[in-house]
């Protein structure tokens, strides 16, 4: 206990607080040797804490693997149902999307702002592709939830050949392509989702928020020949939430070689996410899909990193400048 000479205040023989808290707690719970207990877990969370990192991001790709053992039972549970229902997996995605907006209020506060700006009809949503690209997992389940529609979403080949994920990515409308099917979905009304930049800005970008489109123009096209408006949209904080060592040069070589993503990941920070759609910019007959993708999306780009760069200066969040016309 403390000796008769030390005491709590300030003073020549004063203790440090956390010792004198130390003190008081092994008084009044009757645990001798309390500090050491302190400094052991102490050092275990200085072990733990780098593998916590590791494996957090992984758990969202468990969580989608639950999200597919659930799309099974309830396909063999509905398997008589299919013949005289042509919505069988509305019940199947109005739960997923639940589920999943759930884990985005609780874990990440997630919130979208700019949802009335989505047509009744069809668009085209641009997206910024983070390590993990969470954030939209988060918007799809929004979507089906307040507008009662699925967004289909171009993903990268290499996402089909994932074991397992085949009912998925069937059930939640996912496509790879080409450009011709792209605008068959646009003109049936639907909402469609792409990242130009795809799996290699997932691994290429970092912290800074770079936009890695290279040369890709196609997405400007399929909105011209589908003459559909085009609408923005960034997540903020989506890289502290998940960050990729995919910009080291081995597996920079690795991608470029095999066009895999074998870059490992960490994160799965609570970090507050919120999602920005900017004003749909129109279909102009007029407008090239070159103009399109380097005059109209250039200023949106510009805003989107800006506006990051100032929420990370403690400035809060600037949708106005996210949210501008291009």
């Amino acid at each position: 206990m403390i000796d008769k000479n030390q005491t709590c205040i300030a003073g020549q023989d004063s203790l440090p607080y956390m010792t004198c808290l130390i003190h008081i707690l092994e008084a009044w719970l009757g645990v001798e040797q309390l500090e050491d207990y302190v400094n052991f877990a102490n050092h275990l969370l200085w072990v733990f804490t780098p593998l916590l990192l590791l494996i957090l991001p992984y758990f969202t790709i468990f969580l989608l693997y639950l999200t597919i053992i659930f799309l099974h039972i309830y396909k063999r549970k509905n398997m008589l149902k299919e013949a005289y229902s042509h919505n069988l997996w509305d019940g199947a995605r109005n739960t997923v999307a639940t589920l999943w907006d759930g884990h985005a209020a609780v874990w990440h506060g997630y919130e979208v702002h700019g949802m009335e700006k989505i047509p009744e009809g069809p668009a085209l949503i641009i997206f910024y592709h983070g390590a993990i690209p969470i954030d939209f997992y988060y918007f799809m389940a929004k979507i089906f939830i307040h507008k009662g529609r699925t967004c289909r979403v171009v993903a990268d080949h290499f996402v089909f050949k994932i074991p397992g994920f085949s009912l998925l990515l069937d059930v939640f409308c996912a496509l790879h392509g080409p450009r011709e099917k792209c605008v068959e979905i646009l003109r049936s009304g639907h909402l469609l989702a792409i990242s130009p930049g795809g799996v290699r800005e997932a691994l290429l970008s970092d912290e800074t928020y770079n936009i890695i489109w290279g040369s890709r123009k196609g997405f400007a096209q399929v909105a011209i020949d589908a003459q559909v408006p085009i609408i923005p949209m960034f997540t903020q904080n989506i890289r502290e939430g998940f960050r990729s060592l995919g910009g080291t040069r081995l597996f920079r070589w690795l991608y470029e070689k095999f066009r895999y993503p074998f870059a490992p990941m960490y994160g799965g920070f609570p970090v507050k996410l919120r999602t920005y759609l900017g004003d749909p910019i129109p279909y102009d007959p007029k407008v090239t899909a070159e103009e399109l993708a380097e005059k109209r999306m250039g200023p949106w780009k510009e805003n989107s990193l800006r506006a990051t760069r100032k929420s990370r200066e403690h400035q809060g969040p600037e949708a106005n400048s996210i949210t501008r016309k291009g």
